[in-house]
């Protein structure tokens, strides 16, 4: 099982969500976050007077997934995230010791698998 982190534009958040959901994974948590690469601040004008955006907005996605799901995740976000300009973002793969669903007690694989709500 692994934690995958991925740093990505918020302009692509929702091309990221439906390519992991046409990768058939579902869970994700989102972080709204800023940050800055190796290229620091970035100078702008605003009215006419100049600025340094010294952290840009970013998004950060978190999924815990099996490791039969890694790489398909992995080829969403990259696919989806991808623009080819600095500051696509980044993405960090750990591994998970343990998982536990809080509701039923599952754990580790089981406590991965998507649930399905049964209709109210």
């Amino acid at each position: 099982m692994k934690l995958i982190i991925a740093i990505v534009r918020p302009e692509r958040l929702q091309a990221v969500k439906e390519a992991l959901f046409s990768a058939g994974i579902r869970g994700i948590t989102l972080t709204h976050a800023a940050g800055h690469g190796g290229q620091g601040g970035v100078r702008d004008t605003y009215r006419g007077s100049p600025y340094v955006v010294e952290f840009r907005k970013k998004v950060r996605i978190e999924i815990a997934v099996t490791d039969a799901y890694v790489q398909p995740a992995l080829d969403a976000v990259v696919r989806a995230a991808k623009t080819g300009d600095v500051g696509d973002g980044k993405i960090f793969v750990q591994t998970l010791e343990r998982v536990i669903r809080i509701r039923t007690g599952e754990e580790d694989a089981e406590a991965l698998t998507p649930v399905e709500r049964a209709p109210a």
